[in-house]
This record gives C-alpha cells, structure tokens and sequence, in this order.
C-alpha cells in the first residue's frame, strides 16, 4: 500500500500528536495492507484500503479539534490583536488624559489661590475621582455629580467671600439651592456640563466597544467532516494531498453556521463604533474638553467674584440674615486671594501629551482598522480557505473527501438557514446555537449604547432583579433617539489600569450593583479571545 518514499512523507508530515501511532505502522507496507483492505471498522474516514485503525481514527479526531482551533487563531490574530492593543491604547491615554488634567489644575490652583484653595481642595479631587468612577464602569450619574461640585463650590466660595459671618448647615444647604437661580458661575457650569457629559459618555462607550469587538468566541459541532477532511488522506495514503477548495468552503461554511448570522450584527456593531469615533474626532472631544478644565473652573470662580455683592445680597435675602462671625474678617480681604487671577499653563509647560499620543491619531488608526474588520465572520471560511495555504489550487490534484480528483458539489451560501443542503456537514438548521445567539444579542446591546452614545446619551441597563428596566442620563438627544432593547447584562469595566484608587474612594459610598461585562461575547464566558470550541 506504502512504498518507503510515501511511508517516509507521511511520517514527516503527519501532526506530532498522532506521527507515532500511524507512522510507525505505515512504514511497513503489508502490515498496512493486513489491516484492512476494505475499511469497514472505520466511522469518519471512507471505505477502502487503509492504514487507520479505529483508535487512530480516533486520535486524528482529537487532532482534528486542535487543528481547527488553530486554522481559526490564525486567521482571526489580525482582528483580534487590533481590539486588544487599541482598547489598550484608549484605555491607557483616557487615564494619563484626567490624571494629567488634575494635575494640571492642582499646580495652577496652589499657586494661584494658595492656602484657600489647599484648604478646600477635596471639592476638586472628588470631581476628579468620580469622573475616573464613571470611566472605568462606576455607576456615576454624570449630570448629578457635576451639579454637586458646583453647589459644594458655591457653598465654599460663599463662606470665604462672606467670611464675617458664621453659616450653619441648614444655611449653607439654602445657599446651594440658590445655584440654577442665581447662575454665580455664570454659563460655565451648563456648558462645561454638556461637554464633560457628551465627551466621557463617548468615551467610556467606545472603549467598552473595543472590549467587545476583542471577545468572540467559536464553537462548531463539525468534529467528523474536519476530520474527513483534514487528515482521511492519510489513512489513505495520501498525507501531502491538500483538500480541493470548494469543499473546503462547504466543511468551513458547515462549520462556522451559525457564526455567520453573526456577520449582520457585527457590521451594524461596527457601523456603529465608526459613529461614535467620528464623535471624538469632533464635538464630543474629551481631549478638547479635559485638558483646558482647570482654565474652565477658574472663569467661573472670577465670575463668582465679580458677582459677589449681588449674590450675596439675593442669599441673604432668600436665606435669612446671617449672624456675624466672633472672628471678625481677616486681616487680608478675601478679594485680594481672588483678585490674583489664573494664569493658565503655557504650551511649553503643559504636561505631555497622554500617553504619548493624541486622541486624533488613535482616533484616525482605530477607523481604518474597524473598517477592514466588516464582514469578519462571513468571511471567515473563505479566510481559512485560501488558496496556497490549507487547500489545493488544482482542482483534479486535491482530496475531495473520499479520494484524489476533482469536488463536484456546488458551494452553499453561508448562515445557518442555508445549510440544509451542505453535503458535508450535518448541520440542525432548527436548532440555532444558543451561545451565538447571546452573542447576537449582546452586540445588539452594545450597538444600542453606542447610538444613544452618539447623541450624547448614556444608557444604564439593570440586572434581572430590576425587571430588565433601563434609564438614561446625558445631555439630550436632539436626534430623538430611543432605547430599541433592555437587555440583561450592563457596563463593561475598562482594564487595564490600577484601580485600587477608585475602589478606595468608593468603598465609602452606598453601595451599588457592580458593572460587569456585556454577555457573552467571549471574555464574559471565556479568556480574552481564547476561541475555546465546544464539540457535540
């Protein structure tokens, strides 16, 4: 059945885990020939002279798997080491971009304002820590938490400029209601509001899309037709012989079913991402809004100077006559402290650009690669299909299941529904994988987020103990945008990054569900992008 030049070959490029159990036997021809001259004890690979017992059959099954999970690493390394970096490098400038801007301010504060601003600078350090609460997954109300910060510095800055009287809480808690009325900031707050609002909404959706997009996962039920066609040629004798293309497609297309209804989803997923970069490129800016923060708070301090005399004479009159302070005003007028005005960083002293990059140029390479990753799954067969690489381009010198010639059988359409026909894999068009579906589901969900992120909207969706409810936050949806799904399953945490002072500052706070990740696409079940396969 073997002459020594075959028997040599076959050796050689049979896979390691099975080379010692069929080699060894096929180097001597008349044991092969004894073993069987018909194949009848054979389950997967055809009838007919072999050199395969049932227990190497087996075995090439078991290779099989291995063989498939790494043909799929392959052929996604592309794709799936673009999510990874980029969620990276997102994740990683986001961080360096708010840990710079409070560094920023700090510096230009104390040396501005000095003593009056150290003693008051855990207003600022709180609105620092809840937004990097927000980013990284907390369940941060952006809205309210920016209005906090503003009624807790008007509340600060009305004692300083009134320090002659003594303010009681119940006083101080009047003062603060006066915020929206009064407008002692001016319009910073309301725009600053908008912008901060819009911008780390974006921000924090786009990167969860990343995770998303890096976390998908195979599971084929096609363990005896990758078999047959990976490595029945060399119970037949056959080990260099490469599968004929077309049937390739229809093992691959069998195979891969129900991963390629995934492919409508995934490029309305994509389209979507593409929206909400086209955001950060644009109005939704987080680098243009974070960076000059600082200069933003001080205008609204000196408008809250300027205005003084007429806020504070509208407090007293809503809020009663304060009692004067025993102490008496400070030596040093509390206007002079204000009167020092800020003086912004020049270019050359700012800080250095976050993580060495800017958002435009991330943004400009993460839209090139999201384009070139449409299609992925419907393309995948094809992929693994090429040409050169696993399959024969000689369509008379290629294995076609059952021996050396040309592959007849017309080539089915992808999607599970079109698989009825496929003459190599048996596949149960009734029953659709139930983990694709969680999957399709679940970038429903995250391309939902990423709409409503585009229209400066936040989307929070509630465990099951919560009935599935969902409630938005954001600075208006001028496009009428609606919440089309409510799905079990919310925020994706952003990795990456020591969190240990976020927990810290909100192991104090009530507490709240902890933010997990979108179901299901993968990395929820599995290690990040491990393409593990479940085998029926």
């Amino acid at each position: 059945f073997f002459d020594g030049d075959s028997a040599e070959a076959f050796e050689n490029l049979n896979p390691v885990a099975v080379k010692s159990s069929i080699g060894d036997v096929c180097k001597n021809s008349a044991l092969c020939l004894s073993l069987s001259p018909s194949g009848e004890h054979l389950r997967v690979c055809p009838q007919g002279y072999t050199c395969c017992t049932i227990e190497m059959e087996e075995k090439l099954s078991q290779q099989s798997k291995v063989e498939f999970e790494n043909l799929v690493e392959e052929t996604s390394h592309n794709i799936r080491t673009t999510f990874v970096s980029r969620h990276k490098k997102f994740d990683e400038f986001f961080l360096e971009l708010l840990d710079n801007s409070e560094k920023s301010l700090n510096s230009m504060f104390t040396r501005t304002y000095g003593k009056l601003y150290m003693q008051n600078s855990e207003v600022f350090q709180d609105l620092f820590t809840e937004l990097k609460r927000y980013y990284t997954g907390g369940n941060v109300n952006l809205e309210e938490m920016l209005n906090d910060f503003w009624s807790r510095l008007l509340e600060r800055m009305f004692q300083l400029l009134n320090s002659q009287y003594h303010f009681t809480d119940d006083y101080l808690e009047c003062v603060s209601k006066y915020t929206d009325q009064l407008k002692p900031f001016g319009d910073v707050p309301r725009k600053l509001k908008a912008q901060v609002t819009r911008a780390f909404i974006a921000a924090r959706t786009f990167v969860q899309g990343l995770m998303v997009g890096r976390e998908v996962n195979v599971v084929p039920a096609c363990i005896r037709a990758l078999t047959r066609m990976l490595y029945c040629p060399y119970c037949r004798g056959m080990p260099g012989l490469k599968p004929c293309h077309n049937y390739c497609h229809n093992v691959m297309r069998g195979c891969l079913a129900n991963q390629a209804d995934l492919d409508a989803e995934w490029n309305v997923f994509i389209d979507a991402m593409l929206l909400v970069a086209d955001r950060l490129e644009g109005p939704f800016n987080i680098e243009a809004v974070i960076e000059p923060i600082d200069v933003k708070i001080s205008e609204a301090i000196m408008t809250m100077q300027d205005n003084s005399m007429q806020v504070s004479a509208k407090v007293f009159q809503g809020c009663g006559q304060p009692k004067p302070s025993s102490m008496g005003r400070s030596a040093r007028g509390i206007s002079d402290v204000f009167n020092a005005r800020f003086r912004p960083y020049t270019p050359e002293e700012r800080p250095t650009t976050a993580a060495g990059t800017s958002l435009e140029r991330l943004v400009i390479d993460i839209k090139e690669k999201l384009k070139e990753s449409k299609r992925f799954w419907s393309n995948l067969p094809d992929d693994i299909c090429a040409k050169g690489k696993l399959t024969e381009s000689d369509e008379e010198q290629c294995w076609n299941s059952h021996t050396k010639g040309r592959y007849f059988p017309e080539v089915v359409k992808d999607g599970l529904t079109n698989q009825a026909n496929n003459p190599e894999v048996d596949v149960d068009i009734t029953r659709p994988d139930t983990l694709i579906r969680q999957q399709i589901m679940a970038l429903r969900v995250m391309t939902n987020k990423l709409k409503n992120a585009y229209n400066g909207n936040d989307i929070y969706f509630q465990d099951s103990s919560d009935e599935g409810s969902a409630s938005g936050s954001g600075s208006g949806c001028p496009d009428g945008c609606t919440t089309e799904f409510v799905f079990v399953g919310t925020e994706a945490p952003v990795i990456g990054a020591d969190r240990s002072d976020e927990r810290a500052a909100a192991a104090g706070k009530s507490a709240s569900p902890r933010p997990t990740r979108l179901l299901v696409m993968a990395a929820l079940a599995l290690p990040l992008w491990a393409l593990q396969t479940r085998w029926r």
